[in-house]
């Protein structure tokens, strides 16, 4: 019976988001009922202020925050609103982290379909395909994105609440925005989220690295001599924004993937003036087009390394089209050292990706990539150890799985016993498993983040992969020391006991690491 009420609560839940989540202001109505969101009416400054106050409720796991009195412009900007790993959760129309393999699960029968061997292999991946046919975008021909148009010289970006996040920072920014470009032979269109900065009323710089398809479809219209439209659509569903993150090769388009994502498709409205779709509930977008060759420097901004990047020259976007809701909302977010919502994203994307990287290196049982190691530093896989080398390979296999893996520093190997989102646990395996000279290898120069300032090379270091399981020959010429356990039979005797000790008010749960030495606020 608890299991059926505990479905029976579930699905509830999942209707109840569903009929939240098509558009960010249904998400906001969500986390004001859950508790999770802050309206601040007092005047605040979009320059360095909305992000300090931000930062504070970030580094405490605090509520979203909505500005509804910002200097210089009309309308509220929204902050934090994804600053936890649960508000995440609820962005993706889920309960808890774990639900999130389900849905790599999906995506990795997509990515690498294999022939069923079972009825049942068959009908699960007929249930992905019908989740797909779902997905398909939806029509909206008279979307609310478009209730306010304004095109020529009425339009004047300085009227946006951009923030400025960082003293050092070169000017006003766009952060969650979704950049929209279109394939000029295919027609395939791609979604991603790139930095923009303001460079004058009507124009920004966007900045993209070269291997993203937003430089891609740039450098197929200069082969075609031809200007590449553009489209930025601000204010989206968070889960359309969770779905433009995912940088996982399969050929879908992100649309379809955000379908995956929600369960429906999303549904789409055709721009005012380029051929370009957008989310219909967008808040804002705008419209323009970049001509191949046309460049302003751009930066320097804080990065997600806890540093400011550099200066370089980037692709000018000219826009000549706004369009956005009656009493539309702004959404906005900033990088910079972890905690910060890109760090949230990541843990989420990290457990989608997991079946899908299991599919690709078979021994892996689980794999984590902390926070702290700025999402992607530093791995920490277990692998379920079967022969010697096994360790190793595991490793190599990791750095080539996938392609957000290139610029991983460290790979840390642990055994499957090991919980590896437990760092003192992990830290006693390093300790007590690994010998320097035999465990540890690193491979020199090779490609590498070029906003990585530890490379002595800008753009080529090393890796570094450490072998923390339990030995096993020929790996070790001797026998391993026995592990300590307790007498399973006073074990059981002292739990049944407990009371009688006059310890029942001690509940043994999850100790403070502050008990220990450790210094975590």
């Amino acid at each position: 019976m608890g299991g059926a009420i505990a479905d029976q609560q579930t699905t509830t839940h999942h209707s109840l988001l569903t009929f939240h989540m098509r558009n960010l202001r249904g998400f906001i109505k969500l986390l004001e009922e859950r508790g999770q969101l802050r309206r601040i009416t007092a005047l605040v400054d979009p320059d360095l202020e909305i992000a300090e106050i931000s930062n504070r409720m970030l580094q405490q796991g605090g509520p979203g925050l909505l500005f509804e009195n910002v200097k210089g412009s009309p309308h509220p900007v929204a902050v934090n609103l994804m600053g936890t790993v649960e508000r995440i959760c609820w962005a993706m129309n889920m309960q808890t982290p774990q639900e999130l393999e389900e849905l790599g699960k999906k995506l990795s029968m997509l990515q690498q379909p294999k022939p069923p061997k079972k009825i049942s292999q068959a009908v699960e991946f007929g249930k992905v395909l019908f989740d797909v046919v779902k997905a398909k975008p939806g029509r909206d021909f008279f979307p609310a994105c478009q209730q306010v148009v304004i095109q020529g010289d009425e339009l004047d970006l300085n009227k946006l609440p951009l923030i400025r996040p960082y003293p050092g920072d070169a000017g006003k920014i766009i952060t969650l925005g979704l950049v929209i470009t279109k394939d000029c032979e295919t027609g395939t269109p791609n979604v991603g989220v790139y930095r923009l900065q303001l460079q004058s009323r009507n124009t920004m710089t966007v900045h993209w690295l070269s291997v993203r398809g937003g430089a891609r479809h740039l450098r197929k219209a200069a082969e075609k001599g031809k200007k590449l439209e553009i489209a930025i659509a601000l204010g989206v569903d968070p889960l359309i924004i969770m779905a433009a993150a995912t940088p996982i090769p399969v050929d879908l388009s992100e649309w379809l993937f955000a379908g995956l994502y929600s369960g429906s498709g999303v549904n789409l409205a055709k721009c005012k003036t380029v051929d370009l779709e957008v989310p219909a509930d967008s808040e804002f977008v705008l419209e323009g087009t970049i001509t191949p060759g046309e460049v302003l420097p751009d930066g320097p901004f804080g990065d997600h390394m806890g540093y400011y990047g550099g200066l370089e020259d980037s692709p000018l976007v000219r826009f000549h089209c706004m369009t956005h809701r009656q009493d539309p909302i702004y959404l906005t977010t900033f990088s910079g050292r972890p905690p910060k919502e890109e760090a949230m994203m990541a843990i989420a994307l990290n457990r989608i990706y997991t079946p899908i990287l299991r599919q690709q290196v078979s021994e892996i049982v689980d794999f984590f990539l902390p926070m702290e190691a700025l999402s992607y530093k530093a791995a920490i896989i277990s692998i379920d150890k079967a022969y010697p080398g096994q360790a190793r390979r595991a490793a190599l296999a990791f750095w080539s799985a996938l392609p957000q893996f290139t610029y991983t520093k460290f790979v840390i190997v642990v055994d499957k016993d090991i919980n590896i989102r437990n760092p003192r646990q992990v830290v006693w395996a390093i300790s007590s498993k690994v010998d320097p000279t035999r465990d540890v290898f690193i491979l020199p120069n090779t490609p590498f983040d070029s906003l990585d300032f530890a490379s002595e090379k800008i753009g080529l270091g090393g890796r570094m992969g450490i072998d923390a399981t339990t030995k096993i020959p020929p790996e070790t010429e001797h026998e391993w020391g026995a592990p300590l356990e307790s007498d399973p039979n006073v074990a059981a005797m002292v739990e049944r006991r407990w009371s009688e000790y006059g310890l029942a008010d001690l509940q043994l749960g999850e100790v403070d690491p502050n008990l220990f030495g450790y210094d975590m606020r």
